[in-house]
């Protein structure tokens, strides 16, 4: 046996909203009706009280009270007064109750069926009483004749008139509740088909185990996901998206142009058109941006997805650096299996003094660069790193040089300077100096050379580049740190990007100025002690 599917969430509303509607009008008509009857039978209470008192005071009543027979004037006069006066009956008795009109000839000279104490006690009475046409609504008044009761009046509606008014009064009310019902039901079943399109015929219980799914799995991924809205705005952000673009808690809502990241990845969150493995830089991370329209009818918002860039393009860099001095490696183990040659056959031809001679010139050759980074930078990441690049630049015809002024000893470097960072900095700066080196000196007949400074000073790491290039135009000082500018073609344009970057991350500064050899100056700043510690 198949268990029902619980009915969806826009039925349950429409079927709630229905019954709340219905309860609504039924008690709007309710009160009319109790508030139509009240007011009926107050009316009727007036009209009966004007009238019983206009006969109690008119002559020709008082006239017939002093008469032996005051049936035969009274009693055409009452009928009269009945019809015009739009009461159902006007009973004109003695002080006694014997009656000497009524509607209904038979009931003359009975007595009067209701309270006429009151009124013998000179006051206008008004009651609601059971008398031989029905329950009515009655006022008795007395009649004088020299400040002496000389008969009663009483004049009354009864309560199946009343009944008929109202029911008049109730038929309209109906039909305005039921119209009323009508289109309450029609705006309902049009609001909640309204918003069945929007839930999909889902019910609470799906809906809120989805919400619950949806919670989990946006705090789950690692990775980065943004929804924006069709104007733009932030409609939702998990943590991981939150840590990599630096967004604050309360982003929710707010536009993209006013988030403060870099204007290429704002351009790309605010594009219509989809964007695939996008690489891109904030102020701390590098990042690949996916972006995907949500399109149904009308374009409704984007999807976007990012991912952690940073540590892989580290990675790549190191890879790089490592594979440069590999092929520096196999370049020397190559000139040195030449060299060693040279000097066997030197050996072999009787010259054993020129063979000393070469082998100590090549020796001191090879070593006094070591010795020099060896002695000047005790930290063994970057002298490392200065030692390979070395190779390489010299494998390009570029010489390398340690300015005599660099001075770095081991240890000194604190944990809030990563050896990753320093790597990216200055092994990017020596490689854009060295294509630049390189490309001069084929073109100018100069010696290519980069200069390199690195020392602690003032509780600061210093690091500047400088190189016999070309230079760099003063109006591209700026353009040159942004991601993609490169003299190089497409496809580069990264590692200066990633220089200032990681200067940032280490709070850092870079600046470009003119070397002294002509070529371009980098001067990277990093502290060597915390913001705080400094202050």
């Amino acid at each position: 046996m198949r268990i029902p599917r619980p009915r969806s969430l826009a039925g349950q509303l429409f079927a709630m909203q229905v019954v709340l509607v219905a309860a609504i009008v039924a008690g709007c008509a309710l009160f009319t009706y109790i508030t139509d009857r009240s007011q009926a039978e107050e009316t009727a209470r007036r009209q009966s009280r004007a009238t019983a008192t206009a006969v109690a005071r008119s002559p020709s009543v008082v006239a017939a009270a002093r008469s032996a027979h005051p049936t035969e004037q009274l009693q055409p006069y009452t009928e009269r007064l009945r019809r015009d006066a739009g009461v159902n009956f006007v009973v004109i008795m003695a002080p006694d109750g014997t009656r000497w009109t009524h509607p209904e000839p038979g009931e003359i000279g009975k007595t009067y069926l209701g309270n006429i104490d009151e009124a013998l006690q000179g006051k206008i009475y008004s009651e609601k009483h059971l008398g031989t046409l029905g329950p009515s609504v009655r006022t008795v008044a007395p009649v004088y004749d020299n400040g002496k009761i000389t008969g009663l009046v009483s004049a009354g509606i009864t309560i199946e008139k009343i009944s008929e008014q109202v029911s008049k009064q109730v038929a309209a009310l109906l039909g305005v509740a039921g119209a009323a019902l009508a289109l309450g039901g029609l705006g309902t079943y049009v609001i909640n088909a309204r918003l069945r399109r929007h839930t999909h015929g889902m019910n609470a219980a799906e809906l809120s185990r989805m919400h619950d799914y949806h919670e989990a799995a946006l705090h789950a991924v690692r990775e980065g996901l943004v929804m924006l809205d069709g104007r733009r705005r932030i409609a939702l952000v998990n943590d991981g998206a939150r840590e990599l673009l630096g967004l604050d808690e309360d982003v929710v809502g707010r536009p993209v142009d006013s988030l403060g990241l870099p204007a290429p990845l704002t351009g790309a969150l605010l594009s219509a058109e989809p964007r695939v493995d996008e690489v891109h830089l904030t102020a701390d991370r590098v990042i690949v941006v996916n972006t995907s329209p949500v399109v149904g009818g009308e374009q409704r918002g984007t999807v976007v997805t990012l991912r952690d860039h940073t540590e892989l393009q580290a990675l790549s860099g190191e890879l790089d650096s490592e594979r440069g001095f590999t092929q520096a490696l196999r370049s020397q183990a190559h000139e040195a299996a030449n060299r060693l040659h040279t000097v066997v056959s030197l050996i072999e031809l009787g010259r054993a003094d020129e063979a000393v001679e070469f082998a100590t010139a090549e020796l001191e050759l090879a070593q006094a660069l070591t010795d020099r980074v060896v002695g000047s930078v005790g930290e063994p990441v970057l002298a490392a790193l200065l030692l390979g690049k070395a190779a390489q630049a010299n494998e390009r015809g570029v010489e390398l040089v340690l300015a005599e002024d660099s001075r770095i000893d081991d240890g000194l470097l604190p944990p809030s300077l990563p050896a990753r960072d320093l790597v990216t900095i200055l092994g990017n700066l020596i490689d854009n100096a060295v294509d630049a080196a390189s490309e001069a000196g084929t073109t100018r007949s100069l010696r290519a050379r980069v200069t390199v400074t690195a020392r602690a000073e003032n509780d600061e790491l210093l690091l500047r580049v400088a190189d016999t290039g070309a230079g760099v135009d003063p109006a591209d000082a700026d353009e040159v740190f942004r991601r993609g500018w490169s003299t190089h073609g497409a496809g580069r344009g990264l590692g200066l990007a990633l220089v200032r970057q990681a200067a940032h991350r280490s709070r850092g500064t870079v600046r470009l100025a003119e070397g002294p050899e002509g070529g371009a100056e980098f001067t990277v700043r990093l502290p060597l002690r915390p913001a705080e510690v400094r202050a």
